[in-house]
């Protein structure tokens, strides 16, 4: 629609060509933001062909969350535009976080069910800052290694895979957090992570030499248990050559690991102690941190491990 930069516009005109209400218009001129250059006789208002892009600019802000004081000053030029945007894009930014927040509390309800009272706590935890988070994870191992003869190397690099969500978390993230969270909570976690710390130190109290997994070793394990839940997954034989291969390998890296002579005896241990006896929730601590961590997932699955007792039992035949 054409205009015409040397007459004045009385309000219609410029609801007509802005979009915006007589209401709206009368507002903002009410409110100084938008005054009028003149009046009629009758005391209409009239205003300059500026008004209308002054107007398009006033909507265009108030879309964007900007106030009438912001946007006065903007319009006076006491703010830039970009010092505007920055400062907006910030609240912005924090309410969408808030937002994923909100979004992964109400997807684990939704998912598991909870009570008024978990929900709370469950709001809680996704709200943690970087130093509550590394806490609640120091105090899961201070209870479950509390007085043992633990090796004390491999209890800090344990200790030291902490969930660090990043500034601009995704709802997965965060609702892995939770999971982990509550994971660490729970007495029945807690008191199987602890057995597994007392079996380690019956040994060191017996002199039994052992060696505890490093990172490389680790990095070998999830090697072998990747390739069985692939394995599993395909429909490969237990009882397989490649089966046997990976029961070989890791039977072999266990035995020296515990210092023990890899027999069909340690074979079968290892078979029903450490896969068909497996607690699923040992795999999933480290998927949730590799979840929250953005690091590379490895998950245990059931199937896998099932795989592998029998590969293991297979391999002594």
């Amino acid at each position: 629609m054409d205009v015409d930069d040397t007459r004045l516009y009385t309000i219609g005109e410029l609801a007509r060509r802005t979009g915006l209400s007589v209401k709206t218009i009368r507002f903002y001129s009410d409110s100084g933001v938008v005054p009028p250059a003149d009046r009629t006789h009758s005391g209409y208002r009239l205003y300059e062909v500026s008004a209308i892009s002054r107007l398009e600019l006033v909507r265009t802000l108030r879309e964007l969350g900007a106030g009438l004081d912001e946007v006065r000053s903007v319009l006076a030029r006491d703010t830039t535009l970009p010092q505007l945007a920055e400062t907006h894009l910030a609240l912005v930014e924090q309410q969408m976080r808030l937002l994923r927040t909100r979004r992964a509390v109400l997807r684990a309800v939704v998912k598991l069910g909870r009570t008024t009272e978990e929900v709370r706590l469950m709001h809680k935890l996704a709200q943690m800052s970087d130093e509550e988070r590394n806490r609640l994870i120091d105090e899961f191992w201070d209870e479950t290694i509390a007085g043992l003869n633990v090796d004390a190397e491999f209890i800090e690099w344990m200790r030291s895979a902490k969930p660090n969500l990043p500034d601009d978390p995704s709802s997965e993230q965060v609702e892995a957090w939770i999971e982990l969270a509550e994971m660490v909570q729970d007495p029945d976690f807690r008191r199987t992570v602890r057995a597994l710390n007392e079996q380690q130190a019956a040994l060191r109290d017996k002199g039994t030499p052992t060696r505890m997994p490093s990172p490389e070793r680790a990095r070998q394990m999830w090697e072998i248990t990747d390739a069985a839940r692939i394995a599993a997954e395909a429909g490969v034989s237990p009882e397989s050559e490649q089966a046997r291969e990976l029961a070989d390998r890791i039977a072999t890296m266990t035995a020296e690991d515990q210092g023990r002579p890899d027999t069909p005896e340690h074979r079968e241990s290892l078979a029903s102690q450490y896969y068909e006896q497996h607690d699923e929730r040992l795999s999933r601590y480290w998927e949730l941190l590799a979840a929250i961590n953005g690091w590379e997932s490895h998950p245990t699955t059931a199937a896998a491990t099932q795989w592998l007792a029998t590969a293991l039992r297979a391999s002594v035949r």
